[in-house]
């Protein structure tokens, strides 16, 4: 099955987030638009044709979403992004990290920051196998709530 990135909309991404277990169930419209007014952003969605649907092109499954915005002219964060269980393992996530990062190149900026968590390994390892380097740890109270802190450098 062919997997479809395109810009989204919050309201996709509510959607997406919802059937993720793994993350807070009270994201809301209100704190996604609140954090990216007011700064460049970029919103992914990434859909996959269900199994039901495979000869009719418009019923697209919403499988995955990544979000960023930019915290400088020369630097973009990537925010949020997730996967729905079922559509785990096929690459999505590495595929939405490469279109933000081309995105992020093409619009002038020279590094991509993120942060992680411990108890999120298949990211960390996603991340480090793409060329992010840690750069820091922000103390949360317990290791699985900390943050593992990575950049990497769009342009040389």
């Amino acid at each position: 099955m062919s997997v479809n990135i395109r810009t989204g909309t919050i309201e996709e991404v509510l959607t997406i987030n919802s059937q993720i277990p793994e993350f807070d169930a009270k994201l809301t419209n209100e704190k996604l638009s609140s954090r990216l007014a007011h700064t460049p952003s970029l919103i992914l969605v990434a859909t996959m044709q269900t199994r039901a649907s495979i000869n009719d092109r418009d019923n697209q499954a919403l499988v995955a979403y990544k979000i960023g915005y930019a915290t400088s002219g020369s630097e973009f964060y990537s925010w949020l992004g997730g996967v729905v269980p079922a559509y785990r393992k096929l690459g999505i996530a590495n595929q939405l990290r490469n279109k933000q990062e081309k995105w992020a190149t093409k619009n002038g900026y020279r590094y991509l920051r993120v942060k992680s968590m411990n108890r999120f390994p298949a990211m960390l390892q996603l991340l480090i196998a793409n060329g992010y380097r840690i750069e820091g740890y922000e103390d949360n109270g317990t290791p699985d709530n900390s943050k593992i802190l990575f950049y990497k450098l769009l342009c040389e």
